[in-house]
């Protein structure tokens, strides 16, 4: 049943090798409302399943994933359908106590079932190969397969004869009219006169003579004085300087020094923002809805009386499109599913996803009741907003404070991975969580492992003396609360990270932040290079920067990146995405659609969300905000 109660099982999966995978199940698709696909894999089991809506019940069959089995989706149906009609009766009259109380016996009709059902995929059985003798080739001669050398195949003969009959018969059939293709037609009377052969003959020398006097002044040419000396010289710019060393502004030598950023002076309103918010809290999302305008206007236009129409009239068209306690059908949600699907998409949500998230919702009501005063519109948006809310809410909440309280009892830092592509806000972000973790208390080193990037080093030196300039060493004890860890560029990423932690754990550090090179999801040498950074530094927490104006290609960067992530990874289990964060959330009004698809298709939370170009600028995610602006006519 819905309500976790083991009806029946077959005897021979009793035990925890069973309750696993069904426990799984219940976990990832069933409560985060993924049913779109009736299939679910869990380590070497496949599990199909199938809900029945009417008596709130969940049929499941599991085999292993290895085996093709033709039958599974009968031998549910079946099943669904006897066990359903063969107990009716006692859920229908004693409800929950009949699930509680009640005995189910099914062990023999479930035995007939899956015998007709596997006598029925053996007579659909797959057509055997024919053997040699069966076949055409096993009729033909060793004398008709020999070629004699300069005698040519009778067939290919044939073709020929048919080849040149049909040139013939088309050179007959051409038109007496028409020219055939090749010569040119005469102009026509009134346009110009024929030239006559003299004319021809003169016109054509002409042209003859023009095109190799052209050729022969493109031969001779002249040769360069002086032959190019081979291999490429590097530009050099008339106010540039051509020494990379010159133009190489990291000092490698700096790390960890407190010289090394010196304070600088500017305005913090610049920097901060909003003044009057509470320093260290990260604030939820927050999003402005106009139901209850809506609301007070519905009441104002129902308070007039109606004067056009009568009250048996106006009392008929309030009742018109109600549904009167009857179950729905596929029939009845298509029509409104398929402008919630176009409706979902138009807010920015993948089309896969979409489609998926209509699917999941109609299995869910398919065959349930329905109120008497209820519409089938009203039904299907209110299973969509509550399957939207449990899908923006994953299963693990990431608490970043309470893991670096942890660590800090521990005594080691902890540290975070930025990834992602390119221009999606990585070091922005970074920043505007590194000053939200110094408010909070923590001290925080930044590990410059963009060693790609033109300006990635000095754009993370700006915002580390930007933020010494918030939170100087004086407000905290004569301690700094933020340092910049950087080898400058061309280095190994994974060794920068590596001396990084183990620099933090030595000065005693709270979190070690790291920054990493954008990367398209189709570059494979690059995403091997992140996965050797994860593998071999093992962060505690491994955040996937996206930036909310995508569509469809979320969905693709998310599956690329965690795929990757898992082939290039030499451990057993490797090391995926563990948390999201949403950056430019301000530039998209009520197109929020990318928040729901990166979390349907990571199961994992969105940790930050980036609302602006400010420190401050940093919220956590709302749910209910989320989906009421998704659901925003």
């Amino acid at each position: 049943s819905k309500g976790g109660l083991v009806l029946w099982c077959f005897q021979g999966v009793r035990g925890p090798a069973a309750t696993a995978p069904v426990n799984a199940l219940i976990r990832s698709v069933l409560l985060q409302e993924r049913g779109g696909n009736n299939s679910f894999t869990h380590e070497a089991l496949t599990l199909k399943y199938k809900l029945d809506n009417q008596f709130e019940l969940v049929f499941v069959v599991g085999f292993q994933k290895i085996l093709t089995l033709t039958y599974v989706d009968k031998l549910i149906d079946d099943v669904h359908k006897e066990f359903r009609d063969k107990y009716r009766n006692e859920f229908q009259q004693k409800g929950a106590l009949g699930l509680l109380n009640g005995t189910f016996d099914f062990k023999e009709d479930f035995l007939r079932l899956l015998r007709d059902a596997e006598e029925s995929s053996r007579v659909r059985a797959p057509t055997v190969m024919k053997t040699f003798e069966q076949s055409l080739k096993s009729q033909k001669t060793v004398k008709c397969m020999i070629e004699t050398r300069g005698e040519k195949p009778k067939e290919k003969v044939k073709n020929k004869k048919n080849k040149g009959s049909k040139k013939e018969g088309a050179e007959a059939v051409t038109a007496p009219g028409k020219a055939p293709v090749g010569e040119k037609q005469p102009p026509a009377a009134g346009e110009k006169e024929e030239l006559t052969k003299d004319e021809i003959l003169q016109k054509n020398r002409e042209e003859f003579f023009k095109r190799h006097m052209k050729a022969g002044e493109k031969s001779r040419s002249p040769k360069p004085e002086a032959q190019k000396e081979k291999g490429k010289k590097p530009r050099v710019w008339d106010l540039g300087n051509s020494n990379a060393k010159v133009l190489d502004y990291s000092n490698s030598a700096t790390n960890g020094s407190a010289e090394a950023c010196p304070v600088e002076e500017f305005d913090p309103e610049t920097a901060l923002g909003d003044r009057n918010r509470e320093p260290g809290r990260l604030y939820d999302l927050e999003y402005e809805s106009d139901d209850e305008a809506e609301e007070e206007k519905v009441i104002q236009n129902t308070s007039k009386p109606s004067t056009k129409k009568g009250g048996l009239g106006g009392m008929f068209g309030m009742l018109k499109g109600l549904v009167g306690s009857k179950s729905l059908t596929r029939e009845d949600m298509d029509p409104v599913l398929e402008k919630m699907k176009d409706h979902l998409i138009a807010k920015n949500v993948a089309a896969e996803i979409a489609v998926q998230l209509c699917e999941s919702v109609a299995k869910k009501l398919e065959g349930k009741v329905m109120g008497t005063f209820t519409t089938v519109t009203s039904t299907v948006k209110q299973a969509l907003q509550e399957a939207l809310v449990q899908i923006l809410q994953p299963q693990r909440r990431v608490d970043v404070l309470r893991d670096v309280m942890d660590a800090q009892r521990h005594r080691r830092p902890y540290v975070v991975t930025f990834c992602g592509v390119n221009g999606v806000g990585k070091s922005t972000n970074l920043a505007k969580i590194s000053f939200w973790l110094i408010e909070n208390g923590f001290s925080v080193l930044i590990a410059a492992c963009d060693t790609f990037r033109a300006g990635a080093v000095e754009q993370l030196r700006t915002h580390t003396r930007r933020l010494n300039a918030l939170h100087p060493p004086e407000s905290h004890g004569g301690r700094t609360m933020v340092q910049l860890y950087e080898k400058g560029y061309g280095k190994d990423a994974a060794g920068i990270a590596m001396e990084a932690i183990s620099y933090a754990r030595n000065q005693g550090f709270d979190v070690v932040l790291v920054d990493t090179a954008g990367r398209m999801q189709d570059n494979a040498p690059l995403m091997t290079a992140l996965a050797k950074l994860i593998a071999v530094n093992a962060p505690d927490l491994v955040l996937f920067v996206g930036e909310a104006l995508v569509g469809n290609e979320a969905v693709d960067q998310l599956v690329k990146f965690n795929k990757a992530l898992a082939d290039h990874s030499m451990a057993q289990t490797p090391r995926l995405i563990d948390g999201i964060v949403l950056t430019k959330f301000d530039t998209i009004d009520d197109k929020v659609g990318a928040a729901i698809s990166m979390t349907y298709i990571t199961s994992k939370p969105i940790v930050f969300v980036g609302t602006g170009q400010t420190y401050c600028d940093l919220r956590s995610l709302n749910a209910k905000a989320v989906v009421a602006a998704l659901m925003k006519a």
